[in-house]
């Protein structure tokens, strides 16, 4: 007899077990439910008196009736709601929309029909075999706040000031000594491979004769030089766990070969390897994770790249045709756009790059289709850009809303010095051009001008070394003289995941931009591992500490290739409900923090000095949102389904706080499929050592609205008024 155990058919044993349970769980707890399902004849039948039962319940409560067929709407309205009616709202929603199809791109574009209930009915009527646990987990936890037995206790401010102690800042003591030991490795690994030619470069050569310590000084020197990192980045798996200390595990290296042989590229910059713990003391153990997850890559990402489609539509773009957003566009690679006030740069300059390949980045589908690379020699601007960005501008000075431009990539700040000054010294004259055309204009037809320019980077993050003085000073004097033809905001956009990412060299580098008098503002992807109780909280306290603002939260874009890094939209939602709560700026400060932007230099004691006054350990100033498969930002939405595997279908509606292309008008709501199941995201968090209990109200959260913007982050007002009028809009 074979002693080989056959270990799907365990697995389906206990998840047959595990429904088993939750089934009879569920109807013990709701005898009301077994009672429609055991009278009636069929799925329709126990729908309807479902239906009944909850519309009972409505007619007591006409506020949440009015919120339910959306005669009421937005952040005020939400937050009138009770825990129990938000499952009503959800039980009617599921009814609703029972016997719809969505196309799931999670599963590479495959037809799923929503039917929550003839599931189950389907499930009760079969002997529970097509029952899933974490559908069922679903439901369970569903009718337990539908019927009050379950509540939302918020957790007490000291609760969620322990969760994010547990978090350690890159600025400790003890971090930066482990960061050390850490560079001291990969600078040793490096040393090697330049003495056997294993990495050449004609800048970074040793004298002959050199001893090791010479060497390792002369390394010491280079470390501070951006150029280095980029020369020496990693580009195979080898190298990885060479630097790492050899501590990657069999299984990760098998997966990270077989990211290699289909083609994903590798590209990590020492210094920012040098922040993944290697045999690290008790205290920092699993606290690198938001960062890891950033290097290593999931099996999920492995097996869908090839199949991954486009999330953002409004980047696809057609010679001749409006985007998905309706907006015409000067080129076809170099200006994104959604919204009439911001167009969005991509340069044709080494900003087409980064300093590191994030594993869940929103232009994998561009690496796929062999779009983007990390070949920096190939990308040095050709004259053809020259051409380009004088096209650019004409287009940007013609149009009659644009007033905010952002500058990214790839990564603004991997552009060199004299192509972000060509760029920026663009954009001043566009500015002025536009403004000298507007006096001959009267008012009611003038065009909007320019009043915010922002630089959209990750390397203060992944290579703060970047940031030198050249750097700010090109910054500082373009600040001045953008001043004075009315420009009022400078913001660098930047993207922290981690307070462990906030080390001594990127704190020098921030002080660099905020001294230049631009502000800082911080994206967060809200990862699993980011998603983590008091994660999200420390990050934004360290992020204060050094004059960093916190801009958004977002939730993980992409489908099944980004699963393994989703933290799902409930937990959002949770997360901006119960722990962001405790640094809420009262309203009579407001109005104080609009006018930080004017002296970005003053930004750390003005943060310290609010956070002071108001007895609060953060300004929450992001809001939590998704960027939609189709046009804009939100975290407006509705749970109204769930998969058979217990995946949540979301239906998401515009963020209705701002303005939009016309086109929405058009394009309607957005529904979504969630990549893992809530029950899935437990798992992992326990994975991860976290207490599952610490996160039971998560089941509950099935509505979400957008956040108000902060005032910080609002548009001055024009001392005129503008046209109706909008140009280079053909949708």
């Amino acid at each position: 007899m074979s002693n080989v155990v056959n270990p799907t058919a365990v697995n389906n044993q206990l998840s047959r077990k595990e429904t088993g349970v939750l089934l009879q769980r569920l109807l013990e707890e709701n005898p009301d439910l077994q009672k429609l399902l055991d009278g009636a004849a069929n799925k329709e039948e126990f729908a309807s008196g479902l239906r009944e039962q909850v519309m009972e319940y409505m007619r007591g409560n006409p506020l949440v009736y009015s919120y339910y067929s959306f005669e009421s709407k937005g952040w005020e309205a939400m937050k009138k709601l009770s825990w129990q009616d938000y499952a009503a709202i959800r039980i009617l929603d599921y009814l609703d929309r029972q016997g719809e199809e969505y196309e799931d791109l999670n599963l590479r574009g495959k037809k799923v029909t929503n039917d929550v209930f003839g599931t189950l009915w389907q499930g009760v009527k079969n002997d529970n075999a097509s029952l899933h646990p974490h559908f069922l987990e679903d439901l369970v936890q569903l009718f337990r706040q539908y019927h009050g037995k379950s509540d939302r206790e918020i957790p007490p401010g000291e609760q969620v000031l322990k969760w994010m102690e547990e978090y350690p800042s890159g600025l400790d003591p003890e971090v930066v000594e482990i960061r050390e030991q850490n560079k001291e490795r990969i600078m040793r690994v490096l040393i090697e491979k330049i003495d056997n030619k294993q990495m050449i470069s004609s800048r970074y050569v040793f004298p002959e004769g050199a001893s090791m310590d010479e060497k390792v000084e002369l390394m010491k020197q280079w470390w501070d030089d951006y150029r280095f990192h980029l020369k020496f980045a990693v580009r195979d798996p080898d190298t990885l766990n060479e630097m790492l200390g050899n501590s990657l595990d069999e299984d990760t290296m098998s997966l990270l070969y077989r990211a290699r042989d289909k083609g994903i590229p590798f590209f990590v910059n020492p210094y920012y390897l040098s922040l993944l713990n290697v045999d690290a003391p008790e205290f920092v153990r699993g606290k690198d994770l938001a960062i890891r997850y950033y290097v290593l890559y999931s099996k999920e990402l492995v097996d869908e790249f090839g199949h991954i489609v486009g999330w953002e539509k409004e980047d696809i773009v057609e010679p001749g045709k409006p985007n998905a957003a309706g907006w015409m566009l000067p080129t076809e690679h170099n200006v994104h756009r959604r919204y009439p006030e911001v167009a969005i740069m991509i340069p044709d300059t080494m900003g087409r790059a980064c300093a590191g390949l994030c594993s869940s980045c929103q232009r994998m589908y561009d690496f796929q289709r062999g779009n983007l690379n990390f070949d920096l020699d190939q990308l040095k601007p050709k004259e053809s850009w020259n051409d380009k960005l004088e096209m650019i501008m004409r287009y940007w000075e013609e149009d009659s809303m644009l007033r905010d431009i952002l500058i990214t990539g790839g990564d603004a700040l991997m552009s060199a010095d004299k192509s972000i000054e060509k760029i920026l010294t663009a954009v001043y004259e566009m500015a002025a051009k536009k403004k000298r055309k507007n006096e001959e204009r009267a008012d009611g037809e003038k065009h909007a001008e320019i009043l915010r320019i922002r630089l959209g980077t990750r390397l203060p993050a992944y290579l703060p070394q970047r940031i030198t003085d050249n750097l700010a000073r090109i910054l500082g004097e373009f600040k001045a003289k953008a001043s004075a033809i009315g420009i009022k905001q400078f913001v660098i956009q930047t993207h922290y995941q981690s307070p462990m990412e906030i080390t001594p060299e990127a704190q020098r580098g921030l002080d660099r931009l905020t001294a230049a008098g631009w502000t800082v503002t911080n994206q967060l992807v809200f990862t699993a591992p980011a998603s983590r109780r008091g994660h999200t909280a420390k990050l934004r306290k360290v992020l204060n500490d050094v004059g960093v603002l916190p801009y958004y939260t977002f939730s993980v874009k992409g489908y099944r290739e980004n699963a393994f890094k989703f933290a799902t939209n409930a937990r959002a939602s949770q997360e901006q409900m119960e722990e962001k709560i405790i640094g809420e700026i009262p309203q009579q400060y407001r109005r104080r923090i609009r006018a930080f932007p004017e002296e970005a230099e003053n930004m750390v004691q003005n943060v310290e000095q609010l956070r002071k006054e108001a007895s609060i350990p953060f300004l929450a100033t992001d809001r939590n949102v998704l960027n939609l498969p189709g046009v804009g930002k939100s975290m407006t939405f509705r749970v109204i389904g769930v998969t058979g595997d217990g995946r949540r279908i979301l239906e998401f509606d515009h963020d209705h706080n701002r303005s939009h292309s016309p086109v929405i008008e058009k394009l309607g709501k957005f529904v979504i499929i969630e990549s893992k199941s809530v029950g899935s995201y437990l798992d992992q968090l326990e994975e991860m050592g976290e207490t599952r209990k610490d996160y039971e109200s998560i089941w509950g959260y099935s509505i979400g609205e957008t956040e108000p913007r902060m005032s910080i982050y609002e548009y001055p007002d024009f001392d005129f008024t503008l046209t109706e009028k909008i140009t280079n809009y053909g949708g």
